[in-house]
């Protein structure tokens, strides 16, 4: 038989395939467990449900499911530059915003190229990067978070993209204004600057940087942002990038045809419409995470101080064995082995019932 495996490009060749969070249903199956009875704390997800806004939206675009949805995304785009303070033409629309850094990479990347980003880091980076044979250099963290210095001395002439979240998945770690614009102001202007977003409206006030006050002045800095988790319609996956007119331009070039549906742009406008719900996400998230720092404190745990949705949470031992016990509980959080950080789990922060079946299964789970 062919080896199809050897046909493929290099960089496709090293890959492991993404790896997601542990869904219900198959959870259920396995271990023959009431999908009713199952917490799952796994995926980043608002456990808030969509907003009615949204509901209300989806359920008016239904009798148009025959049709294309607008390929340019015009109504969306329109709303987004508004809130944004761009011009529709700085505005791109992806299949969630890990389309969006797909195609920063197919654009912008190549064999003979690479991508810098950090240890811990979201694992699409890599995944895009070496998808299309540009090499990954990862920098070290720092204290689990982006070594903005480290970074910018990876630079190389062959350089096209950095990848920065903030905060930044799985470690919930983040850096303050002063040193995202000491860092911005060093990146070669012919480097692109990648500015994920994807947590970003769970900080409040100048907790964390806003992305879009630095567009006008560099034209180097895409900024990346999404509705799957503040705004709660991860199931239909909508993301969006914000750039200058040229970036945007580059690519709507190599961005699929009507890669998002009718359903989400109608839902994921609807939603910004909806600011009660993104505050009422906000406060259930700030609530959260408190009831599970003072839980986990009082178990004896320690964690990264995250800014994000959920906790990465250090066992300080290897954790496949307590993730097993867990899933035998009915609770699904996630390893982040892959990531290089065996020791700890991430946990999503759910409504407060689901928080607090999680700290009384790991309870369970630490005293056995």
């Amino acid at each position: 038989m062919t080896d199809f495996l050897a046909l493929a490009q290099p960089g496709v060749q090293q890959l492991s395939p993404y790896v997601p969070g542990k869904p219900v249903d198959e959870l259920a199956r396995e271990l023959d467990l009431d999908p009713a009875s199952i917490v799952k704390l796994a995926s980043n997800e608002n456990p808030l449900g969509p907003s009615p806004k949204a509901l209300e939206a989806i359920r008016a675009e239904l009798a148009e499911l025959t049709r294309y949805p607008d390929g340019n995304g015009f109504e969306l785009k329109s709303r987004l530059a508004a809130c944004c303070a761009v011009q529709v033409n700085q505005v791109t629309l992806g299949n969630g915003s890990n389309d969006i850094l797909d195609l920063v990479a197919r654009a912008y990347l190549a064999p003979g190229l690479n991508a810098v980003f950090s240890q811990y880091a979201f694992a699409v980076y890599p995944i895009a990067t070496q998808a299309v044979g540009a090499q990954g250099k990862v920098v070290p963290a720092q204290d689990y978070g982006h070594d903005l210095e480290a970074m910018l001395v990876a630079i190389d002439e062959n350089t096209r993209v950095v990848f920065i979240a903030n905060p930044n998945n799985p470690t919930g770690t983040w850096f303050g204004p002063e040193a995202l614009e000491r860092f911005l102001s060093q990146v070669p202007s012919n480097v692109l600057v990648v500015l994920d977003e994807a947590y970003i409206e769970y900080a409040e006030g100048d907790e964390l940087p806003d992305g879009l006050k630095y567009l006008a002045r560099y034209d180097n800095l895409l900024v990346s942002r999404t509705f799957s988790k503040a705004y709660g319609l991860a199931a239909l996956r909508v993301g969006y990038a914000l750039s200058s007119a040229q970036i945007a331009d580059v690519l709507n070039r190599v961005r699929q045809p009507f890669n998002v549906n009718s359903l989400a742009l109608a839902a994921a406008y609807a939603t910004l419409d909806d600011g009660d719900y993104l505050t009422q996400s906000r406060q259930l998230n700030d609530a959260g995470m408190a009831q599970l720092e003072v839980g986990l404190s009082a178990l004896g745990l320690s964690w990264v101080p995250s800014k994000g949705n959920f906790i990465a949470v250090d066992f300080a031992r290897d954790t496949a064995a307590i993730n097993q016990a867990l899933l035998r509980a009915g609770v699904i959080v996630r390893p982040v082995a892959g990531y290089g950080m065996p020791n700890f789990l991430r946990v999503s922060i759910g409504l407060p019932a689901e928080n607090a079946r999680f700290l009384e299964a790991l309870a369970e789970v630490l005293r056995t």
